[in-house]
């Protein structure tokens, strides 16, 4: 091994944690996403936590932030909520704060 492919394999192993922290606070972020989602469209507490998962398997199988924007959209213009993409880029700004707060703080 070289200097510098330990190197490389130190650099992976500092930032390695922060992606996982990353994943977490992004799952939650969706949970809490689909919670707030699911009392807007008066789902049901079970529906509400299908829905919040659903969600959260939306981000990480598709292109991430903008999928979650144009699936909430849908979504709730779908179930009659009045609503737009600066009040659901708002929510997910406030709920990344949330998540933040809740995993790490």
């Amino acid at each position: 091994m070289t200097q510098s492919d330990d190197q490389d394999g130190s650099f992976e192993a500092k930032f390695a944690p922060d992606e996982e922290m990353m994943f977490r606070i992004l799952a939650r972020r969706n949970m809490l996403l689909g919670e707030w989602a699911a009392r807007l469209m008066g789902l049901s507490e079970a529906e509400a936590e299908a829905y919040s998962k659903d969600l959260v398997r939306a981000d990480f199988e598709g292109g991430g932030g903008k999928d979650v924007v144009l699936k909430l959209l849908g979504d709730l213009t779908g179930a009659g909520v009045d609503i737009d993409e600066v009040r659901i880029r708002d929510a997910i700004k406030n709920k990344m704060v949330e998540a933040r707060r809740q995993l790490i703080g």
